[in-house]
């Protein structure tokens, strides 16, 4: 295998086999490969594309660079979901319990935070002494358990996404759509899934701006997904506002605990309902009240408890984590609230602390914005449409002082 060859082929916007994407993959893994060709042939590909029969090989060799979670036959389906992020995205949180109460296994591998999209093992990491790592053992011990779990990629699963993905987050490569599905795909199915939905987001908020990208990638998924044996379904989702009412790591979690007792925020249980519909065995109306009835609350704290995490902080979550300083960003006339940006909001949470701009970032788990009102709802001059909780005065007055701008009363 000549790799400049392969690189010009692409460059020049021919097609690389099945055999020949395997083999690049296998000799970066190695080491073989230099990191310096890896990263001509990532841009070439941001620059060409790829076919979806090359982008099911390069989702295919990055899932078999390393290890997938093993079940047995006769062991309950597997199901999860996997969104491409955005401001206040919570649903994990309350999707994986749901879904076990269902009787499926809920296997989830999640991610960090970077930039303003939120991370599911930040959220769960605000839990005092919840364990996001564990090894394929522990996996299974909290399934057999419990039916879900939710941890980080284990150092075994997908090594070849670890390295194509710190090349590509420092050489403008990120934005290639054959590049994001592999690198999603590889990691979910590694998890051994029978169904996977898919939350595609577009918008302010989200990494995807229009719809017509998000559905770009969405196909590019499902079809990826199909081709490699499991039912992938799709959702497109707006994040032109936060979903829910809050928006920072601690915050989030007293949020899903609401939700979890049937008490949360309406247009977070319908995402919730629609994306559990989509890979569940019971109806919406089914997983509607064995949400609204505890169901899914019990099997979080179980979950919870087996990861190590202190289940008599979850319902005290915003004390344990709370930041010094709390105000209120209240509307300066009556009217119609019409624009709450989501991208907005996240570069404010984002310098607020929690969030990250590298991946090396610590998050603070106590600040973000809470009590954030819905558009399309009618407020009066006083109303509260938020409050911000900071670490420090200067960060609080800079959050006051940035947010007006991207909130909008007619």
């Amino acid at each position: 295998m000549h790799i400049p060859t392969l690189i010009e082929r692409k460059r020049d916007g021919g097609v690389l086999s099945d055999e020949e994407i395997h083999a690049v993959i296998a000799a970066f893994t190695r080491g073989d490969m230099p990191e310096y060709q890896m990263s001509s042939l990532a841009m070439a590909i941001f620059f060409r594309g790829m076919t979806p029969e090359e982008t099911a090989a390069l989702t295919d060799a990055m899932l078999h660079s390393g290890t997938m979670l093993a079940w047995n036959e006769h062991d309950p389906m597997r199901v999860d979901k996997h969104s491409t992020g955005g401001i206040g995205d919570k649903t994990s949180l309350v999707l994986a319990p749901l879904l076990a109460c269902d009787g499926v296994w809920v296997p989830m591998i999640s991610g960090r935070g970077l930039g303003i999209t939120g991370g599911t093992l930040d959220k769960l990491e605000s839990i005092p002494g919840f364990r996001t790592q564990l090894n394929e053992v522990e996996i299974h011990n909290v399934i057999d358990q419990v039916g879900c779990v939710m941890v980080g990629q284990t150092a075994g699963i997908c090594p070849a996404d670890k390295k194509l993905y710190a090349l590509r987050d420092v050489t403008g490569t990120v934005p290639s759509i054959p590049l994001i599905t592999a690198s999603i795909m590889s990691k979910k199915l590694a998890e051994g899934l029978n169904r996977l939905v898919l939350d595609v987001k577009y918008g302010s908020g989200a990494f995807m701006k229009t719809e017509e990208q998000a559905h770009q990638l969405a196909q590019s998924m499902v079809t990826v997904g199909r081709a490699l044996g499991v039912r992938s379904s799709v959702r497109l989702s707006a994040m032109n506002e936060p979903t829910g009412e809050s928006a920072g790591n601690a915050l989030e979690v007293a949020e899903c605990v609401r939700c979890l007792k049937g008490e949360g925020p309406q247009d977070l249980e319908d995402i919730v309902l629609d994306l559990a519909s989509a890979v569940a065995v019971s109806p919406r109306v089914d997983l509607q009240e064995m949400l609204r009835r505890g169901d899914a609350w019990v099997k979080f704290q179980q979950m919870v408890e087996l990861q190590g995490g202190n289940v008599e902080a979850l319902e005290k979550i915003t004390s344990v984590h709370r930041a010094p300083f709390i105000a209120e960003l209240k509307a300066p006339a009556s009217g119609m609230l019409t624009r709450m940006d989501a991208g907005g909001l996240g570069y404010v949470i984002l310098e607020l602390g929690a969030g990250r701009s590298k991946a090396a970032d610590p998050v603070d788990f106590a600040v973000g914005c809470d009590q954030i009102a819905k558009t399309g709802t009618h407020v009066h001059a006083g109303d509260v449409l938020l409050r911000v909780h900071a670490r420090t005065k200067r960060t609080l007055d800079h959050a006051l002082d940035v947010l007006p701008q991207h909130i909008e009363i007619i």
